[in-house]
């Protein structure tokens, strides 16, 4: 996952190194939030001002109440009266939407790890200028990994999801059985290779890392050949 932010400003903590582990939720850095402080305390004295007007409006429209009641007060004043209270009731509807935009903005000011991993890039620094969407961090769950291979389409018919596979990484000096998990329909975005997953047993993912180069060995279902796959962790 790249990790990025939604709003613009300089970083004022970034404290995780490369290669360090993470745990999710935890912090990871922090973007200064001055413009949103000021808005968001704009926004709570919006709202105490409309909680007032509401308050000034419910006594005018219970007071008008009565008199209509009492026939000392016109349709007409009711309506209008009814009118002023629905109207301040929804100013501070809006001025409550208003306060949850500038909080979820603040989400975005102190950033988190999604899920559990290893800090495999850091592109900025603390006092660099972070801006929507430019990654600062990359972060890889090292405990999940997959290996990505291509088929082409020549064979992709000879498989489906379920089937052995052998899979040998050289530079790791593993080699162990495993299976097809997942198997892409199209290939219409990489050049007439379809994309295959396996998985890579938890047992074998010792000095196991992404990146890796690995061979991968299926037994064709329909002949005694098989498929040799490019591929990688």
């Amino acid at each position: 996952a790249n990790i990025s932010t939604r709003v613009m400003g300089y970083i004022t903590k970034l404290n995780v190194k490369v290669g360090e582990h993470v745990k999710q939720g935890q912090l990871l850095f922090t973007v200064n939030s001055t413009d949103i402080s000021a808005k968001r305390a704009q926004t709570e004295a919006m709202i105490a001002q409309a909680e007032a007007a509401v308050k000034s409006a419910q006594k005018d429209f219970e007071r008008f109440t009565t008199l209509y009641n009492q026939q000392s007060a016109s349709a007409k004043e009711l309506d209008n009266i009814t009118l002023q209270y629905s109207a301040a009731k929804a100013n501070l509807d809006a001025a409550k939407q208003m306060r949850n935009e500038v909080n979820a903005q603040f989400a975005y000011t102190n950033v988190t790890a999604p899920f559990s991993g290893t800090i495999t890039q850091k592109l900025m620094d603390a006092g660099s200028m972070a801006t929507p969407g430019m990654p600062i961090l990359t972060i890889e769950q090292a405990d999940q990994l997959q290996v990505s291979a291509t088929i082409a389409e020549s064979d992709i018919t000879k498989i489906k999801t379920g089937d052995a596979a052998v899979v040998n990484i050289k530079s790791g000096d593993k080699k162990f059985n495993t299976r097809i998990i997942q198997l892409y329909p199209s290939s219409a975005n990489t050049g007439g290779q379809y994309i295959i997953k396996l998985a890579i047993p938890k047992t074998e993912q010792t000095n196991v890392y992404p990146g890796m180069y690995v061979n991968v060995f299926i037994p064709a279902q329909v002949s005694n050949s098989a498929i040799a796959a490019p591929s990688d962790v």
